[in-house]
Formats: structure tokens, sequence, C-alpha cells
């Protein structure tokens, strides 16, 4: 009778473990990072997630038959000089969301990517948001969404479509209306062969204003063997109305464990102020493994007319208009 027990339970966790998958993941990132002109002057740290935000994560998948599966993503940052908790200290504060996932696309619910920080990440930024030249540094990122549902098509002749919505749900007794701080972003992508092109749109309402930013992004990726070519093109309205407009170009190279990655941003502001900035950036990355790699990256920003813009990297905003880093990044 034990034996048919055995067999039983057997076959269950076996049937269990193929309709369910958990994983656990993160990134491991340290370096050095050396910044020019801050307001205190030249500076050298040890930092946290300069090529990829250090993180802990949990993935996981749910067959519920007939195509259909439940999908969830619990992922934390944390910073590996220091072991605090990135993000202002939510656990979870990269990611956090649950869904469903079919033949119809897939809706997903919690803390998410806006899919306009994906046209800019994915497609956009050779750069990939980290590291001193990233994009990000001068351009919008509009990274993440709280409160947000988001609904993915399914690809259709190289066709897709991503739309969210955030509920502002703010609960500041100074707001005028408790719906403010919503936001909307969605991006239609087409995909062939080589080429990738996305058209995206974000807009977020002011916490406490009747007023809005919004950003609109063309962005392109091409593929020619070893080389990859990016090209960005941004309109952006601020608070009050003021405009300025963006236009990346970057390129990828890629040989065998060696990376190259240049890029040229540059953000014309079109107020009376004119407060215009250009950046360069380039970055070398040297494979060790398919998990694993060295690099070394440089970004340099010139700032017109009191323009604010600092050289960050995929964790810290930065201080100065100009960085150097040099670190490790190990993925698991």
């Amino acid at each position: 009778m034990k034996y048919v027990i055995t067999a039983a339970l057997a076959l269950t966790a076996a049937a269990a473990q193929a309709q369910s998958n958990v994983q656990i993941y993160g990134v491991a990132d340290a370096g050095l990072v050396a910044e020019y002109g801050t307001p205190a002057g030249n500076s050298t740290a040890v930092g946290s997630g300069l090529a990829s935000g250090s993180r802990l994560g949990f993935k996981g998948t749910e067959d519920l038959g007939n195509g259909l599966s439940a999908i969830f993503v619990l992922e934390g940052g944390y910073n590996i000089d220091t072991g605090a908790s990135g993000q202002g200290g939510l656990r979870f504060g990269r990611q956090a969301f649950v869904g469903l996932r079919g033949s119809f696309g897939s809706v997903t619910v919690g803390r998410q990517y806006s899919p306009y920080y994906r046209a800019i990440r994915d497609v956009a930024d050779p750069f990939e948001d980290g590291l001193a030249g990233q994009a990000t540094n001068v351009m919008a990122g509009n990274h993440r969404m709280d409160n947000t549902v988001i609904y993915a098509t399914p690809e259709l002749a190289g066709w897709s479509a991503e739309v969210a919505y955030g509920a502002g749900e703010t609960t500041d007794p100074l707001a005028a209306d408790s719906h403010r701080k919503r936001a909307f972003s969605g991006v239609l992508s087409y995909t062939n062969g080589p080429l990738v092109v996305n058209l995206g749109h974000h807009r977020r309402e002011d916490a406490l204003l009747p007023d809005h930013v919004r950003n609109t992004i063309l962005a392109a990726r091409y593929t020619l063997g070893s080389v990859m070519g990016h090209a960005a093109i941004v309109r952006n309205r601020g608070l009050g109305g003021e405009v300025s407009r963006d236009a990346l170009l970057g390129l990828t190279f890629k040989s065998g464990p060696h990376r190259v990655w240049l890029s040229v941003v540059q953000h014309d502001d079109k107020s009376p102020a004119q407060r215009d900035a250009r950046q360069y950036g380039a970055a070398y990355l040297y494979g060790l493994s398919a998990r694993t790699d060295l690099y070394a990256a440089y970004g340099h920003i010139d700032n017109d007319n009191g323009a604010p813009f600092t050289v960050g990297n995929a964790t810290d905003s930065g201080n100065g208009n100009a960085a150097f880093n040099l670190g490790i990044r190990h993925c698991f």
C-alpha cells in the first residue's frame, strides 16, 4: 500500500511541477564611479548597479489550461555596496505585478515598467538605460507606474501594441482632485526581421495642479550583422506648457565577448531660456561568460544656459556633468 501512496504522491508532484514554474533571478552589479564637475568638485566612490540595477526577483507562471496562464513578478532592488534596499526602501520597488496571458495577449496589474520606458530601454538606447552614457540622463524615462493595468496585444504581421493606465490615487490633502497623478502610457510596435520601430506616448498628471507633462517618442533599431544602429526623436511638454525636443543616434557593436556602445543625445529647449544640452557616451563591455561581464563607460554632458542635466547610471542620477564607470556585473 505504501508503494501505491508513494507513486501517487510522485505523480501529483510531477503534475504540479509541469503546470507551474517559479524562478528566482537577479543581478549583482558593483563598480567605481568617478564624477567630474559636481558642486563639491570631483569625487570617486564605490557604487551599486551601474550597468543594471542590482536586484533579487521571483517570477512564475501557472498553466491554467486552454492556452491560458497566470503570471507574476516580484522584484526588489538593493545596493550591493551597503546591503540597503533600493527604490526608497520598497520591498519590491522595481516591479510587482500579477496577471493573465493567453491567445488574447496579456493583462497585468501592479507596479510595472511603462510601455514608453521600454521603448527607450529596448529600442532607442544602446546603453539599455545603464552606465554613464544612458539616454535617460537627458531624456525623460517615465520608468515605472504604480496602481497600473497594462494590456499587451499579441503580435500580428509584425504589429503589436501595449497600453497602460495608472490610477493616481493621491492622498495629498493639498490635491484638488483625489484622482490626480494619473498616468497613461502606450506603444505601437512594428518588427520586420532586423528592423524594430516603436511609436510611444506617455502622459502624467501633476499630483497637485490641473496640469500634466507628456512625451512622444519615435524610436528605431536596425541590426546589420554585428552592428546595431539606434535612433530616436522625442517631443516633450512640461508643466506650464514648456516644449522641448530630443534626438538620439547610437551604435552597438558585438564581436565574440566584446561589446561597444556609442551614443549622442541632443536636447533642444524651445523656451526663451534655451537650456539646451548635448550628451556623448561610450562604453566597452567584455563578457567573461554568458552571465558575467566587465565594463568601462564614460559620459559627458554640455549644458547651456544653466541646463540641469547630470551624468548618472542605472541606479544613481549623478551629480556632475561627466562620469567614468568601471565595474563588474553578474546575472543569475
